[in-house]
């Protein structure tokens, strides 16, 4: 059992604590009694008293026994129910542990896993950031580039040349050629067949349609459009007084627009500009109207150029049967010879033939010693008559 009080190295517990306090209190019961009793003189009643003090002793000391048994008892269950609860509590403690680590474990992986997104996502969101400031200094690049006229008049030529170098022959086009008449043009394009060369420039007029552009919905609206409008005829206007040339150029005569959407405001809104185009013969193109028109003039040009080589390629094709009916003479004459090696060979094989068989009679004789002597002659003529 365990110590209650510890005292100087002494220690004592609740049970033997409670039997010396019994033992007290029996020791001063007892000299109570003895110290009354001596008094009145009564030795049988002494007697009578220590005999009664006696069994009250050995109950006491009964009584003591099963105190120190159901002491002993608690002690032993409370030993036990402690054990039991150490066990439950260290295997629900573990079972915790286990479950907080795990939580802890999947905690760490899952935040892992989104630290992983979240640096993928950054590093796409600094790629395109790096794509936006590359974008937004080409815009400002193509921005200055267009708001000088110069250069825009260069843009729109070097575009209008790749597209020309890009769909037809090197030979087919010429760019900034000078007419009779001592203008230049940006480019002309040499149809076949004297069908005239078609002169091509180039034109942007941006600062009409940006003014127009900025004016929408507002009072200046009507006025910007006005102003474009009168900025387009006058470029067809000038295209077609310098660049028509009877005789010498094309009929049609085409305005190159760089831009696309300058091109679908032209045909959307402004259908009489289109219509005076075709007046004054002048055809407004864009980059992709172009690239068809292009497409066009290639297949005639490769046309016409088969038509100019027709003679040649029916020469070529006439030495081609001859040449042709000369391999099949030669075939055939190799044919007969090898027809007549063949009957040369058979007949070959059949001499072969012939001789092996020969051969195997002429192995096949016994030839036996004769009684009589023989003269070699006559042998010699027995073998041959044999042999045939």
């Amino acid at each position: 059992m365990e110590s209650v009080i510890s005292y100087n190295g002494l220690e004592l517990s609740a049970l033997e604590l409670i039997l010396g306090v019994a033992l007290l209190l029996l020791g001063a019961l007892l000299a109570l009694l003895l110290s009354s009793l001596l008094g009145k003189g009564k030795t049988t009643r002494l007697e009578q008293h220590i005999s009664q003090m006696g069994q009250q002793q050995l109950a006491m000391g009964e009584q003591q026994a099963a105190l120190q048994g159901r002491l002993a008892q608690f002690s032993e269950d409370s030993a036990q129910r402690d054990t039991l609860f150490r066990e439950t509590l260290d295997t629900r403690l573990e079972k915790v542990s286990e479950r907080v680590g795990k939580s802890i474990v999947e905690t760490q992986e899952r935040n892992s896993q989104n630290l992983k997104h979240l640096h993928e996502r950054l590093a796409l969101i600094d790629r395109a950031q790096k794509n936006i400031e590359t974008l937004s200094g080409e815009v400002s690049g193509l921005q200055s580039l267009l708001s000088n006229k110069q250069a825009r008049g260069a843009f729109g030529e070097k575009q209008m040349q790749d597209l020309i170098s890009n769909y037809l022959p090197p030979n087919s086009y010429t760019f900034q050629a000078t007419l009779t008449n001592g203008k230049r043009v940006d480019a002309l394009i040499h149809l076949p067949n004297d069908q005239g060369d078609v002169a091509v420039d180039s034109k942007f007029p941006m600062e009409a349609w940006r003014r127009m552009t900025d004016a929408d919905n507002t009072p200046d609206e009507e006025t910007a459009k006005k102003l474009f409008a009168r900025d387009v005829l006058k470029h067809l206007k000038d295209i077609s007084e310098k660049y028509l040339i009877f005789g010498e150029t094309h009929d049609i005569a085409m305005m190159f627009l760089p831009s696309e959407a300058v091109y679908a405001e032209l045909h959307a809104n402004f259908p009489q500009v289109i219509e005076r185009g075709f007046t004054q013969k002048v055809m407004i193109v864009s980059p992709t109207t172009f690239m068809a028109t292009l497409h066009t003039m290639r297949a005639v040009m490769k046309d016409a150029a088969m038509r100019e080589q027709a003679h040649i390629i029916q020469k070529e094709v006439g030495l081609l049967t001859a040449d042709v009916t000369r391999l099949d003479d030669r075939v055939a004459k190799l044919q007969t010879h090898f027809t007549q090696t063949v009957d040369d060979m058979r007949q070959v094989r059949i001499s072969t033939k012939k001789i092996t068989k020969r051969a195997d009679k002429i192995e096949s004789l016994d030839v036996q010693e004769p009684e009589a002597k023989v003269a070699p002659e006559a042998s010699f003529k027995s073998l041959q008559s044999k042999a045939s």
